[in-house]
């Protein structure tokens, strides 16, 4: 299976009339298929199924309900069988981010130590504002069975289980603990899924012996029912609000956000960038807003940035982020934006986000509200500014000079990872998407990935989580029928999330997955020798000497991680060299099903620095006499922090 397929269906017409009154009998967990089997998003006039499959391992908790329901009705809703509850919620989240948050998938576990692993996954989906439907079984809501395997007893509250976990990572939670309850927690739970400024996790609970239980429900629950995701119009006193700041500005910058890609506003992005010469930036949600290479696309901004955005960012003077949480990865901890009149404007759909920076907010869907902006600023009659389009051209000229020597294999020696992403871009054609979620490989592609000309960049960091990628390759291949779907890992992550590789294999999804093996967790080496002056337990290194005799700072431990792929049924290649890589690359866009493929790395090659700081925090006081002059510098960079309110 390369793709859930769309169905094609006529507008919704509000329903048989004369199902009006009828009923039908089913259990919960049959009206939940075939509520979900029925439930359309439409945006532009673009109908598609809201959610096309589930996602599911079964367990005594949800097998006899769920498990029986999907059997009974898997025609009308199809069941992938996974390895990993979290990676699962994964899959789910990134077909949502590919669909651009127009469908997700559902997922469905056991009780206990099931619906908990989906607890990390339900985070990630929050943290991103990306739509997961997720069902977790539960304890029996009848108690006569207690405490039943996996129960969490807790000593204080009866009513508790593992699944109120979920409440504070979820955006809307509910336990059904009678059948006629899902009435209104379905629709509740699609309008939260497909709404804009709301979208996360949607948790689901199902007691085991609910999800059996049968119920008279109105035949009308099961009409087919659309969604329409409607587009927030802008209003003209905000438009004009932002005008004003547009028009006093000798130095503005955009920073694009997520938002760009999920509301679709790339045209009218680029159409007011190029009429009034904005440099434009992007953050890791952003990363492919600008589709052309153009002389205002800058590329990455903040801490993983590259120093030309950042260096635009220090200077201007008007800051317009659009459709972004603003992070202090984007904003280095709130130290980039150093000119002592920069003021902010920001697109969002989400008020809270839109006055960040206490920012003068256009609260509207992007591509309307970047349109609008563009249309009044014409009328206005305002112009590009010679300069500040000239400081913008010559600084990235100076970045894209570094980056080509950093993106440069070397001669002699184990590849690079700079290098590894180098011949990776080059591969790379329009239409395929590289994911990176954790560790080096999403900061790096954030500096120096090349998204233009339809190399798109999946990049999940709001939540950072590693074991993402590879889970999130099905994902996205399950959204995308054409174009290469390739997740670039460290050793560390791969060894994480794994097994996905088999569900892969299982159905039949040409995913390729690059591992750059530079022997542990390099990223966070890095800050270490950076805060702390010395590495500790961040390397796949041998103990020397006994358990605490002796610290982890032997040899690398030698790890054959082409043999754990092929043993979970994949393509397996190694390659140590340039042209090997080439070759691999070109292997596995031919192939029929899944290629991992394993690249020897340099452990301690970093690309070039971002020029921007993060506020990690060296011990305030130590025995180690380094630790002093880490703190001192981190002091100094602490001056740099403002407050915009």
């Amino acid at each position: 299976m390369q793709r859930i397929p769309d169905t094609e269906v006529a507008p919704a017409d509000g329903g048989d009339l004369g199902a009006q009154g009828r009923t039908v009998r089913l259990t919960t967990s049959q009206a939940i298929v075939r509520f979900l089997a029925q439930q359309q998003s439409v945006r532009d006039g673009r109908r598609q199924r809201l959610v096309p499959a589930m996602l599911g391992i079964f367990g005594h908790g949800n097998v006899a309900g769920l498990g029986q329901a999907l059997d009974e009705y898997q025609a009308d809703l199809p069941f992938i069988q996974g390895r990993n509850e979290q990676s699962l919620v994964h899959i789910a989240t990134a077909f949502a981010k590919a669909s651009l948050r127009n469908a997700t998938l559902a997922v469905t576990s056991s009780i206990g130590p099931g619906a908990a692993n989906m607890v990390t996954g339900a985070a990630l989906a929050t943290v991103n504002r990306l739509p997961a439907l997720l069902f977790p079984g539960d304890t029996y809501s009848s108690r006569r069975q207690g405490p039943v395997l996996q129960q969490l007893e807790h000593p204080i509250a009866g009513d508790v289980s593992v699944n109120d976990c979920f409440r504070p990572v979820a955006r809307f939670f509910d336990r059904i603990t009678r059948p006629e309850q899902v009435l209104t927690a379905l629709p509740e739970a699609m309008r939260v899924l497909t709404s804009p400024s709301e979208a996360g996790a949607v948790v689901i609970a199902l007691p085991q012996d609910v999800q059996s239980e049968a119920y008279d429900y109105p035949v009308a629950l099961f009409a087919q029912r659309d969604w329409v995701i409607r587009r927030r119009a802008p209003h003209p006193d905000d438009v004009q609000a932002v005008l004003r700041l547009l028009v006093e500005a000798e130095k503005p910058l955009i920073i694009a956000g997520g938002g760009v890609h999920y509301s679709e506003a790339q045209p009218e992005l680029a159409a007011l960038a190029e009429a009034l010469g904005i440099p434009v930036t992007e953050t890791f949600a952003g990363k492919g807003a600008v589709e052309d290479d153009r002389w205002w696309g800058i590329g990455g901004i903040g801490l993983e940035g590259n120093p030309a955005a950042n260096a635009l960012a220090a200077e201007a003077d008007l800051i317009i982020h659009v459709g972004t949480r603003l992070t202090d990865f984007t904003t280095a901890s709130q130290s980039l934006f150093r000119n002592p009149r920069v003021r902010f404007a920001s697109v969002n759909v989400v008020d809270r986000d839109a006055l960040k920076q206490a920012a003068v907010p256009l609260l509207a869907d992007a591509k309307l509200a970047l349109a609008a902006l563009h249309q009044a600023a014409q009328d206005a009659g305002v112009s590009p500014r010679p300069e500040w389009t000239v400081r913008a051209s010559v600084v990235k000229d100076q970045w894209l000079a570094i980056r080509a020597q950093a993106l440069r294999p070397p001669d002699e020696g184990p590849m690079t990872q700079g290098g590894l992403i180098g011949i990776l871009n080059e591969a790379v054609q329009s239409g395929d998407t590289v994911i990176a979620a954790a560790g080096t490989p999403p900061g790096d592609l954030q500096k120096v990935w090349d998204s233009t000309a339809g190399r798109q960049c999946h990049l999940e960091f709001g939540f950072s989580c590693m074991g993402y990628e590879l889970p999130a390759t099905l994902g996205v291949r399950l959204a995308k029928p054409k174009g290469e779907v390739i997740a670039l890992i460290g050793d560390g992550t791969f060894l994480m999330q794994p097994s996905e590789l088999a569900t892969a294999v299982q159905e039949g999804l040409k995913v390729t997955v690059v591992i750059s093996d530079n022997h542990g967790f390099q990223a966070i080496r890095r800050l270490q020798m950076s805060v702390s002056g010395r590495h500790f337990g961040n390397e796949i290194r041998h103990r020397v000497g006994a358990l605490g005799e002796g610290p982890l700072e032997g040899e690398y431990v030698r790890l054959d991680l082409a043999a754990v792929a092929s043993g979970l049924g994949a393509q397996a290649l190694t390659a140590a060299t340039s042209a090997e890589l080439r070759h691999a690359l070109a292997e596995a866009r031919v192939a029929g099903g899944p290629t991992v493929i394993v690249v020897p790395t340099a452990p301690h090659a970093s690309l070039p620095p971002a020029g921007a700081w993060w506020d990690v925090a060296p011990a305030e006081v130590s025995e180690q006499p380094w630790i002093a002059a880490r703190r001192a510098a981190y002091q100094e960079g602490l001056s740099d922090q403002r407050w915009f309110g």
